[in-house]
């Protein structure tokens, strides 16, 4: 089944004048979300470790005759994340919505995944979102910023292959959960959005990498479809809208009903072609 979503769907939603931050900005879902607010007006920063994407992004965002700018930070590198969102700040001001998307994953099972294996993916994953939050307070629009973690269903569904990840998003959440305690009396709402499995994204090539498994999980989802970036966005906007004013600590699976159970079955297939995949 085909995707409904198209650009005039598109929350109708003016961003005009507002500015967006978005880490990880530069490809697959998170470039998505960025071209998505440039489209509806924003003023958008994205970031993220590669000088060639930051560059090839900005000069898509600015095709929507909008102001965009580009960074070269690392998550894992606090000073390097402080220092693009504070010249973010300078050059546009408060951040009205800001996003952290940055994430790293490879398949593996515990046992045949090393210890900086898994360090690397909770350090991107988890102390990048830690580093970006913590960062971004400073330079956040109080009253009114909307801040928007983008995790993943092994958050709060345990997959084989995937325990780094687990882990890892599981913080996330719980990051989300507890910022949006701690800084709901200032007037920033901070929330999760959860993808399940999106076409044409890095993530899904390398869980999925053979069409026969991308089937499989495709036939896991009750929509029996994949996703796609721009309906991840529209839930991002509308987060970051007045629509959503008393929406706070929440985490919003998109995935067409995947976390219902199509998860774990999709998983257990990826388990069982990666086993095989090693025999031969």
């Amino acid at each position: 089944m085909k995707a409904e979503t198209n650009r005039s769907d598109i929350m109708q939603i003016n961003f005009q004048d507002k500015n967006v931050f978005v880490m990880g900005g530069t490809s697959g879902i998170n470039l998505g979300i960025a071209d998505a607010f440039a489209e509806s007006g924003a003023r958008v920063a994205v970031a993220s470790r590669s000088r060639e994407k930051v560059d090839a992004a900005v000069a898509q965002l600015q095709r929507h005759n909008g102001e965009a700018l580009g960074y070269v930070a690392d998550v894992r590198d606090e000073s390097a994340v402080a220092s693009a969102l504070g010249d973010a700040h300078g050059a546009l001001g408060p951040l009205d919505v800001l996003v952290s998307g940055a994430a790293g994953n490879f398949p593996s099972p515990a046992l045949g995944m090393s210890a900086n294996g898994f360090k690397a993916v909770v350090e991107i994953d988890l102390q990048g979102t830690f580093h970006v939050l913590r960062s971004a307070f400073a330079y956040l629009a109080k009253p009114g910023a909307s801040v928007v973690n983008i995790s993943a269903p092994q958050a709060f569904i345990p997959m084989q292959l995937q325990a780094h990840v687990c882990a890892a998003k599981a913080g996330v959440d719980m990051i989300t959960r507890v910022l949006a305690m701690e800084w709901g009396d200032l007037g920033v709402r901070v929330n999760s959005v959860v993808p399940g499995p999106i076409a044409d994204t890095e993530g899904m090539r390398r869980l999925a990498p053979s069409e026969a498994l991308a089937d499989t999980v495709r036939q896991s989802v009750p929509l029996r479809r994949f996703g796609t970036a721009r309906e991840i966005a529209s839930m991002v906007m509308f987060l970051a809208s007045p629509f959503a004013n008393y929406v706070s600590g929440a985490v919003i699976p998109v995935d067409g009903g995947w976390s219902l159970g199509g998860a774990s079955a999709a998983s257990a297939a990826m388990a069982q072609s990666l086993a095989q995949r090693d025999a031969d």
